[in-house]
């Protein structure tokens, strides 16, 4: 009996607050990429990924931040990433998408990098993120 591997069904960015580097004026965070699965895992894709921001003159970072605003930081930190060289957005997107697609091959996971670009993508704020910024 053969079994069919499993699909990814949708893509999700987990975020936290790295409490070493964040200050009131500086927040510093993590960005995991995940690919979820149809039978029920998460295999990640990066783990490598994060940002920091921080406000110029009086008030909080956190006066500057929404849920929203999070949200579009993680998914542009995971990628694509900006073109390199003489190399086109297309270009820097497909081969993202292709890396990401054979990442999943290695796992077992049959996926096309153009199928990966069109799938759900959310986001996961972490606990101590959402505490620390108030959502």
């Amino acid at each position: 009996m053969t079994t069919t591997p499993p699909a990814v069904t949708r893509l999700v960015t987990h975020v936290e607050l790295d409490e070493a580097h964040t200050f009131d004026r500086q927040m510093s965070v993590s960005a995991r990429l995940e690919a979820e699965l149809s039978d029920g895992r998460s295999l990640v894709l990066l783990d490598d990924r994060g940002w920091a921001a921080s406000v110029l003159g009086d008030g909080s970072i956190r006066d500057h931040l929404t849920v929203e605003s999070v949200e579009d930081d993680a998914r542009t930190v995971v990628g694509p990433d900006e073109p390199f060289g003489d190399e086109t957005r297309e270009q820097a997107a497909a081969a993202h998408w292709t890396a990401l697609a054979a990442r999943l091959a290695r796992h077992g996971v049959p996926a096309d990098g153009a199928a990966l670009a069109t799938l759900p993508h959310d986001v996961v704020l972490g606990e101590h993120l959402r505490a620390w910024a108030g959502f």
